[in-house]
């Protein structure tokens, strides 16, 4: 029976998500399968990956096949690395805390190059988010400044409406004067 290690599509239209199964070759790519390893969620920034990495060690080493998303996916979580520092070992090429001892500083070195990017996008997020904030500031400034002028425009209009009430209030009131003087 020849193994594969592949993905199975869970979710639903235009957002899928995988589960990362141990197969047998012939059966279909949702179908039966011997064992779910992990899964993959590509649809997150980063993508997420969850994996089971010593029963991933133990089917990639009896031979099950990953196919070549898998295999990517193994790369990255350092499974292959690990199967290719054991061969090592059984070659007697180093020993086994050697082996260790190289894939946790492979590890260490994958962990920070992540850690800086991941630093780096949020202060990319931070630069943008300021200066959106800025921008919305000087917006709401140059809106404020327009309202106030309208305002003491308005204003203006209403003292010189009151101050000509006024005047013709004080016409009126001389003209009985003048008419009951003549």
């Amino acid at each position: 029976m020849a193994l594969k290690i592949r993905l199975a599509r869970h979710g639903h239209k235009d957002y899928a998500y995988y589960h990362i199964v141990v197969a047998d070759s012939r059966s279909p790519r949702d179908g039966k399968f011997i064992e779910r390893i992990g899964s993959y969620n590509p649809n997150i920034n980063p993508a997420m990956i969850d994996l089971d990495f010593d029963r991933a060690m133990y089917w990639v080493c009896v031979g099950a096949q990953p196919t070549d998303t898998v295999r990517f996916i193994l790369s990255t979580e350092g499974v292959m690395l690990m199967k290719h520092l054991k061969g090592g070992v059984a070659k007697g090429a180093f020993s086994e805390e050697e082996a260790q001892r190289r894939f946790n500083a492979w590890k260490a070195q994958k962990d920070a190059k992540l850690g800086k990017i991941s630093q780096a996008e949020a202060d990319r997020k931070a630069a943008e988010a300021k200066r959106l904030l800025a921008q919305e500031e000087e917006a709401n400034k140059a809106k404020a400044e327009a309202v106030a002028a309208k305002r003491k425009a308005a204003a203006e209009a209403l003292a010189a409406a009151a101050q000509e009430a006024a005047a013709a209030e004080a016409a009126a009131q001389e003209a009985p004067a003048a008419e009951a003087e003549a």
